[in-house]
């Protein structure tokens, strides 16, 4: 935890519907020990930077039921953003809220189904924010990769070494984040970095990150993400 030098923006994504999870909720309003993953992501992020304007992106439909939600569970609610068809979209919605014009500011995107963001790694990411890159949290690879080369599935195998996966949040200064997302939306934009190197910003830096930032995706990641609150908890 750190004072703030200039404005400093988190936008949360949480407007997909989360259809591989398999429950009734998409899997960010989903109960992990007793209160919504969303909740437990917003207040870390709001624990980790102090006095950070929160901006979180949900669907249209679920907007009402997050609030309620929020206020059942003294969630910072912040600013509440509807968001589009596409991660691209929502993020850029979330953009064209913030009226900030400061040079200085910086902003974080978050996955809001990332709900063990820890204090270290934001701060690993906003300390790594300069004018003209992004700063993308990673963590090592540990199963053994293969690169599959044809049509047919043949394939060869390649170093791990080689490699790392990408986590959030993922840090940017404000107005070249901006100018990033006047591009046309392309498949090709998997997360904001890449939206940042299409737009020519090619400068990527990379901080660690830890295990325990993982992302909600399947049924038994709940079960896991409550395991490493409990660990947490004991320590």
């Amino acid at each position: 935890m750190k004072a703030i030098k200039a404005p400093v923006y988190i936008i949360v994504v949480a407007a997909g519907t989360g259809s591989r999870f398999g429950a009734d909720l998409p899997k960010q309003f989903c109960l992990l020990d007793n209160e919504p993953v969303l909740s437990h992501t917003i207040k870390r992020l709001s624990k980790a930077v102090p006095g950070a304007q929160i901006i979180t992106v949900v669907s249209v439909a679920m907007k009402d039921y997050w609030i309620n939600e929020a206020t059942k569970h003294d969630t910072p609610t912040g600013i509440i953003v509807e968001g589009g068809a596409t991660r691209w979209e929502s993020v850029r919605n979330a953009l064209n809220a913030i009226s900030e014009t400061d040079s200085d500011a910086r902003v974080l995107v978050h996955d809001g189904a990332r709900p063990l963001v820890d204090t270290v790694t934001v701060n690993r990411v906003l300390d790594a924010i300069e004018p003209g890159c992004s700063v993308v949290p990673v963590n090592q690879v540990t199963d053994s990769l293969r690169q599959v080369i044809d049509a047919s599935g043949n394939s060869i195998p390649v170093s791990r070494s080689d490699f790392r996966a990408v986590v959030t949040p993922q840090g940017f200064m404000l107005d070249d984040l901006r100018k990033a997302y006047e591009l046309p939306y392309s498949p090709e934009f998997t997360d904001d970095a890449s939206v940042m190197a299409a737009a020519g910003y090619n400068k990527t830096v990379l901080v660690n990150s830890f295990p325990s930032n993982i992302k909600i995706t399947n049924p038994g990641d709940i079960a896991l993400a409550s395991w490493y609150l409990r660990h947490e908890e004991s320590k």
